[in-house]
């Protein structure tokens, strides 16, 4: 069975909207290692409608160096309800999103990664799906909406894998839900 790994930037304050305003300053080689080495043995990206849209529009100008290639030529798999045209190497999930990524972990392959969090990563976390979580942790505080604020979502139990702090002050919690 495929694993399903959720990677998402955080502010100390929880805050997860616009990482692209906040988090660059904090990018550098170990950032860029650990984000490779997160991708070994993944084979194809799960992702929310929003975070496909920005990314797409960001990576799709991205050629030339080895982690670019291969992540844009990894197939997407997009929850949407309201997308009608693809670029990127992406389809949608057909049907209900969290049976669709059953039956994606389900079927033969590499791991699955998703970036990002918005009410597909609740209904990820509702339906038990999401086998390894990578909370980065920046070390900056925003005004925006916080990671699954208001979602009514009942308590879920991880269990802390591993912690890896950057000389930037980036600070990785790795961790799975406990069974």
């Amino acid at each position: 069975m495929r694993k399903l790994i959720e990677t998402t930037f955080v502010t100390l304050n929880g805050v997860i909207d616009d990482p692209q305003n906040w988090s660059p300053p904090y990018w550098d080689d170990e950032h860029m290692a650990y984000n490779q080495s997160l991708m070994e043995g993944v084979e194809a990206q799960v992702l929310g409608r929003v975070t496909y849209e920005g990314f797409a529009d960001a990576w799709l100008s991205r050629a030339g160096d080895p982690f670019a290639d291969a992540f844009n030529a990894m197939p997407k798999y997009v929850a949407t309800r309201t997308l009608t045209e693809w670029k990127w190497n992406a389809q949608p999930l057909e049907g209900d999103a969290a049976d669709a990524v059953r039956r994606l972990k389900e079927s033969d392959g590499g791991d699955l990664i998703k970036y990002g969090t918005g009410s597909f990563s609740r209904t990820l976390l509702e339906n038990k799906l999401v086998d390894e979580y990578h909370f980065w942790i920046f070390p900056v505080v925003a005004d925006g909406t916080n990671m699954l604020h208001g979602s009514g979502i009942e308590p879920t139990h991880l269990e802390l894998l591993g912690t890896t702090t950057f000389k930037s002050g980036i600070v990785v919690h790795k961790l799975s839900p406990k069974k």
